[in-house]
């Protein structure tokens, strides 16, 4: 069982009520199994964390950056984050917003390699 802190709750409902573009491009190819069959949450809490998304049983963590996260203290926030994913045995794969507009095969492609179960 993942823990979480029951105070991201109510924040994680907001998120996946006002997903930007970038995330509900995303979100249109992963949803439902569509790859591998594996089934990803959005918005999920994580320890004291929100993920973008997370395969739980894959214990695969997907982050999107905006322009926010692009500032010194935003990046040693992400890497802060990443560490304590990294710690509970996730593994984390950061794409930029860019990404998703300009390279969506190569993003899915990247989250296809990274599922270990899950065959079609």
């Amino acid at each position: 069982m993942i823990e979480y802190n029951k105070n991201n709750k109510s924040l994680s409902r907001n998120l996946r009520a006002r997903m930007t573009e970038p995330e509900l491009i995303l979100w249109s190819k992963i949803r439902k199994g569509q790859i591998k069959n594996a089934i990803f949450y959005r918005q999920k809490p994580v320890g004291n964390y929100i993920a973008d998304f997370c395969c739980t049983k894959e214990k695969l963590v997907i982050e999107l950056d905006g322009g926010g996260h692009y500032t010194d203290d935003a990046k040693a926030k992400d890497k802060e984050r990443d560490l304590y994913l990294s710690s509970k045995g996730f593994t984390v794969l950061r794409f930029t917003n860019t990404d998703i507009y300009r390279d969506l095969e190569t993003v899915l492609k990247v989250i296809w390699d990274n599922i270990k179960s899950h065959p079609t």
